[in-house]
């Protein structure tokens, strides 16, 4: 493991050319050389303005204080009308989901334009507020080139958007930009898909803090537990742990353990990351035996069942959680192994101190 230092006059406000400098040529000398970590010192982080609400605006906003969110992934990823997209998140909103957003992939086509969609979405939000009492956030995908994105994302705010998605490979400077512009209001959804490509040559830690300075409100987080667990646990722990940790004035980013969980995974996914995080959920929310809004009401329940600190499986058996027990049926549950390894070691017992 080695560690360099650079001069950072060339990096002062210019995000691009520090990129270049911690992640440029020195990959094409070796196969196996993996960018692990960067520090940021102050003078650095006081050009950043980080995430506009961070962890603390987005529970100021929605009022949930304490526990874990829930977030549908809109499926499929395309071809859907606005109508058959506002359809889908009313069911999951009438479940007692918190969020949802657009996958990724969702792009203005030929019967579907983001404008058109936000106008849809909200109007079925707003209907399903008047049932529920509560307000879903939703998160606009908007991802175009850099002269059309910020238009873009200014014009989704005035339309009343409560949400931007916004994916990696638009760039990390789009990021800052869109996030320190006054006129947008809302917080910024950072889909990282895109990273994965760089993975094995740059750790997600890396990202995880680059995206945090220039303005992620939320970013999703690799879990060893997902359906295509792309790090190890110890790396994507490290990545929500960067996330959270102090960083000088910079706000939180809300982590996104994420990719193929199901509510039978929330005891593991908020035990291990606490419950500062946004558990987002395609085919695990929409795939319920039972549909959208029972789908939505599992994951509702399974986290429920973790912050009263009652065990998934009986919580599951109430009669009013079927919609939990009913997913655990289809998708099971995880447990994590646990060990008494603290008196099997004789090394670690405690020690007693000799008067």
């Amino acid at each position: 493991m080695i560690q360099f230092a650079f001069p950072i006059d060339a990096w002062i406000d210019n995000l691009p050319m520090m990129l270049l400098s911690i992640a440029g040529n020195c990959f094409a000398y070796s196969q196996h050389i993996r960018l692990l970590d960067i520090f940021l010192p102050p003078g650095i982080l006081e050009k950043f303005s980080g995430p506009k609400f961070g962890v603390e605006g987005i529970r100021k906003l929605t009022g949930i204080r304490k526990r874990p969110f829930s977030l549908h992934i809109i499926k499929p990823k395309m071809g859907m009308t606005p109508h058959q997209v506002a359809n889908q998140v009313y069911q999951t909103a009438i479940g007692g989901v918190d969020m949802a957003k657009d996958d990724e992939m969702t792009s203005d086509v030929y019967n579907n334009t983001y404008l058109d969609r936000l106008d849809a979405v909200l109007e079925k939000l707003n209907k399903a507020e008047k049932q529920t009492g509560k307000k879903v956030i939703y998160f606009l995908s908007i991802t175009h080139e850099p002269d059309k994105i910020v238009e873009r994302a200014r014009r989704a705010v005035e339309y009343g958007a409560t949400g931007l998605l916004i994916t990696y490979s638009a760039g990390l400077p789009i990021l800052r930009q869109i996030a320190s512009d006054p006129k947008i209001k809302v917080p910024i959804l950072w889909h990282t898909s895109h990273m994965i490509a760089a993975q094995p040559r740059i750790s997600w830690p890396v990202f995880a803090k680059l995206a945090r300075i220039c303005g992620a409100d939320l970013m999703l987080t690799p879990t060893y537990w997902s359906s295509i667990p792309m790090v190890s646990l110890e790396e994507g722990l490290r990545t929500a742990h960067v996330k959270l940790a102090p960083l000088g004035k910079i706000r939180q980013t809300f982590p996104m353990p994420c990719a193929g969980v199901y509510p039978g995974l929330a005891p593991i996914l908020i035990g291990e990351y606490g419950p500062d995080i946004v558990i987002p959920a395609g085919g695990g929310m929409l795939g319920h035996p039972d549909g959208y809004t029972a789908g939505a009401a599992a994951w509702q329940q399974a986290i429920s069942a973790v912050m009263e600190d009652i065990h998934i499986l009986e919580y599951a058996k109430r009669p009013e959680n079927a919609a939990l027990r009913r997913a655990i049926e289809k998708w099971g549950y995880l447990e994590r192994p646990k060990t008494p390894w603290l008196r099997i070691a004789p090394q670690f017992h405690p020690k007693k101190m000799e008067v």
